[in-house]
């Protein structure tokens, strides 16, 4: 673990969040999606958001990244009001989605040279940055490839690599590798890990498979609808298998209830 971690710097701060959608005069009522929750990431930390769907974990991501409020309580990234400061955040959080949403008239170096070009990064630079990116992560050679002639694996390879190239020291991950089949994505979370920890980068990865969430969070946080922390868990690489084990039965109840 990094000094950062070690510190216990505050990267995120959840304190008292509510969220709520809706109006309580329609017919629908209002939606609670998130209730009261307090939460700290620290920096360097690479958490699992873990539980099943509907239970707040994209409400939260979305907050986290900017693009909702919440209702009650406060959100502070890096210091800051994601939602009220969102232009701050530009080149400071990178997000890998669901899908890669690659652009299908670039290649996938200009892909990954995307969100430099959005920063304004001189050319040359940026062309640097992709393609050393891309050598990382095992790309080298597909450079010039568009999307349609690369493998799902190897499209969300350049994803990954575009969220790389801009040196945010946030990453957000929505289920980025859930299209993909188990082996391909088990080894893009080992290797995203890596590359995470390898960097000094903080990462919130949001997910509902507990295997997933073992490959990738140094922190595992359990989420019950509506986004109420169930269990907060430390994982460290001398555990051992029947630790792992117990761990993994405690989220399979809380899960199942």
């Amino acid at each position: 673990m990094n000094m950062a971690v070690q510190n216990k710097i505050p990267e995120i701060r959840f304190e008292n969040v509510s969220k709520q959608f809706g109006n309580p005069d329609s017919p629908l009522g209002v939606f609670q999606a998130v209730d009261d929750l307090s939460l700290d990431i620290n920096q360097g930390e690479l958490v699992a958001l873990l539980g099943k769907t509907g239970c707040g974990k994209s409400t939260m991501f979305n907050m986290i990244a900017g693009l909702s409020e919440p209702s009650k309580g406060t959100v502070v990234v890096s210091g800051q009001n994601p939602f009220k400061n969102f232009d701050w955040f530009r080149g400071k959080i990178a997000i890998v989605f669901q899908n890669d949403r690659l652009l299908p008239w670039r290649t996938a170096v200009q892909n990954v040279e995307l969100g430099l070009e959005m920063l304004e990064v001189p050319k040359a630079e940026r062309h640097e940055a992709s393609m050393h990116w891309l050598n990382k992560l095992g790309l080298a050679g597909h450079e010039n490839d568009y999307p349609h002639a690369l493998s799902g694996g190897m499209r969300q390879r350049v994803s990954i690599a575009r969220a790389f190239a801009t040196n945010a020291e946030l990453l957000l991950c929505d289920e980025p590798f859930s299209a993909l089949d188990e082996i391909t994505a088990q080894k893009l979370r080992t290797e995203f890990a890596r590359l995470v920890r390898e960097n000094g980068k903080t990462a919130v990865f949001i997910t509902h498979s507990i295997n997933e969430a073992f490959d990738i969070g140094d922190r595992i946080i359990v989420l019950k609808r509506p986004a109420r922390i169930a269990h907060d868990i430390e994982l460290s690489s001398n555990m051992s298998g029947d630790e792992k084990e117990k761990i993994r039965e405690t989220i399979k109840a809380s899960l199942s209830q």
